[in-house]
Order: C-alpha cells, then structure tokens, then sequence
C-alpha cells in the first residue's frame, strides 16, 4: 500500500469540487512543498466532508470522505493554518471522533 510517514491537517476550509492539482496547489500554498510519503487533509466549511491528498514519492492520490450525519471535528483556524497529526488521531478523525483526545494528550496520568 502507500507508505505515509507523516499526516498534516489544514485548519481553512477548501472547495471540495477541487481537483488534484488544485488540491496540490493548496498543500504547497499552505505547507509549502507536499513532501512525499506525507499525507495533507483539508475539509469544507461545513466539515462534513473531507478531502486527502498523498504524495507517494512519485505521484499524488486524492481520496474523498462525506459524512452523511454529523461532523468531522475541525480545528480553528485561529490555532494556526495547520495541524499534525498521528495514524491513531487521523482514523478517529476519520470516524468522526474527537481526535484531539487521541494519544498522549489524552492521557490520564492521575486518579
């Protein structure tokens, strides 16, 4: 499958009629370069739909969520443009999870 070391989320909210190379030309406007074997996600205003685009080392994927009910949970874009994320936050994200509460800064550490 594709390898992906790392996964980046964009706070703005994108045109999800975007294309590929719009979808591109967002992830070098917003990351600077799409690294390869990194992941970029980007979501509509609504956040019920979400679009990712993979830089496999030698081409683009663009692959596409809607979420029939409900919402994906977006961040802010007053936190800043973007966000990374590790694979177990992105498959709550995907799911429609509260992400954030994913890996060490959801931990509990006293009882």
């Amino acid at each position: 499958m594709i390898r992906i070391d790392s996964i980046w989320l964009a706070t703005e909210p994108m045109d999800m009629r975007a294309g590929t190379e719009t979808a591109l030309a967002r992830v070098v406007a917003v990351f600077g370069a799409a690294q390869p074997h990194c992941a970029y996600l980007f979501a509509n205003r609504r956040a019920n739909r979400i679009k990712v685009l993979v830089h496999d080392g030698v081409g683009v994927w663009l692959a596409a969520r809607r979420l029939n009910q409900g919402r994906f949970i977006w961040p802010n874009p007053r936190h800043g443009s973007q966000a990374e994320l590790n694979s177990e936050q992105l498959q709550a994200l995907v799911l429609g999870l509260p992400w954030q509460r994913v890996g060490p800064g959801g931990a509990i550490t006293v009882l």
